[in-house]
């Protein structure tokens, strides 16, 4: 296992172009801490500088209590596996595990044991003499996630490993992922553009936006205490709703807000803004309410997806933008009205900075313990 710390981390090319800037960072040991954003971000970059496959301008990068700025991947002790799978074609998954410990000059009879334990563990036993155009891309996938693992590195890197696979397969790859992080009791880096995957993978998700770090925390953190109007926008599918509204009233407990002709309340902190302040109001899909006693939308269409169902609406006054998720088997035709209700304590509000307002709970409160067994 392996502790990493960034400080100040910046990447400058000679083109000017400032790709990650001032990034800092404290990864534990064993973490799972997964790296997203959306394309262009600096998210791969970042993590090619922590293997050492990109120089790093300023700032230092420690493992373990030491800086490594200037020690190359091997000298780091990490293991990498990239999207694609870069597999020896003309080897066989045997040799291909075995390659990086042939090179480092292990003796044979440790090569043999340890190739044997990955291959009981990612269950490629069966598989040792095959070559990698006989295998299936998830198949090719654990050889790769092998290949790193047999050389026990201090820190595992995975840039974006399974983008490649078919949607079914990745839900699946998502389940062992997280089973052989268990078994490894490992410090993982994952990158991915995907926030569903980052959700279900990480103990810590960090969000980078233009070179920046936007927000660290749990998936939970990020998913009901969002710091910005991009965390907000980014983290959750469907999307978090997200209305221009202006400041009406504040208390330490509410604010309200206008959004259109209609008026709401959010149960945030925003007595340091002034009335008349522009304000973005954020709520999600699943978070609203069918009422009788509701403000009017009209249903634009229609989304269903089996349990449940997306309804694109718009306020009838307004006519600003509403996703509202229902149950599956609610009866809904276009065009029709509906009354929903939007409740403040389970609303976000930012200001015309994008940053949030305090919503005055923590994330404890929020989460409920298991149901008692019967005895």
């Amino acid at each position: 296992m392996a502790q990493l710390e960034l400080r100040n981390i910046n990447k400058v090319y000679e083109d000017g172009a400032h790709i990650i800037k001032n990034a800092n960072l404290n990864i534990e040991d064993g973490e799972f801490t997964v790296f997203v954003g959306p394309s262009g971000c600096g998210k791969s970059t970042m993590l090619r500088m922590v293997a050492g496959l990109e120089e790093i301008s300023s700032g230092d990068m420690k493992l373990d209590g030491e800086v490594v700025n200037h020690m190359s991947p091997t000298e780091r002790g990490i293991g990498m596996v990239f999207q694609s799978y870069a597999l020896y074609p003309h080897m066989t998954v045997q040799e291909n595990i075995a390659f990086g410990l042939k090179l480092a000059k292990v003796p044979e009879k440790d090569i043999t044991q340890r190739v044997s334990d990955v291959a009981d563990m990612l269950e490629l036993t069966q598989l040792l003499k095959q070559r990698p155009s006989q295998l299936s891309g998830g198949q090719r996938q654990r050889v790769a996630i092998g290949r790193a693992i047999v050389r026990n590195p201090k820190l595992f890197l995975l840039d974006e490993p399974l983008s490649n696979l078919d949607a079914s397969l990745r839900v699946r790859m998502r389940l062992q992922l997280a089973e052989y992080h268990k078994k490894l009791k490992s410090t993982v880096i994952y990158v991915t553009h995907d926030q569903v995957e980052a959700m279900t993978l990480a103990d810590k998700i960090v969000v980078l936006r233009g070179g920046q770090i936007e927000q660290v925390g749990s998936p939970l953190e990020l998913y009901y205490f969002p710091q910005t109007l991009f965390v907000a926008g980014f983290i959750g599918s469907p999307k978090m709703n997200l209305l221009p509204a202006t400041l009406k009233a504040a208390t330490q407990n509410q604010a309200i807000v206008e959004v259109g002709d209609y008026s709401f309340g959010a149960d945030v902190d925003a007595t340091l803004a002034t009335n008349g302040a522009l304000m973005t109001l954020g709520i999600r899909p699943e978070d609203i309410l069918l009422d009788a006693q509701g403000v009017g939308v009209i249903v634009e269409g229609v989304e269903r997806l089996g349990t449940e169902s997306l309804l694109y609406t718009t306020l009838v006054h307004g006519g600003q933008e509403v996703l509202v998720r229902v149950p599956g088997t609610l009866k809904v035709e276009l065009g029709q009205r509906l009354d929903i209700r939007i409740p403040a304590e389970k609303c976000h509000l930012f200001d015309n900075k994008g940053k949030a307002f305090n919503r005055g709970r923590t994330l404890a409160q929020l989460i409920t313990p298991p149901p008692k067994l019967n005895s």
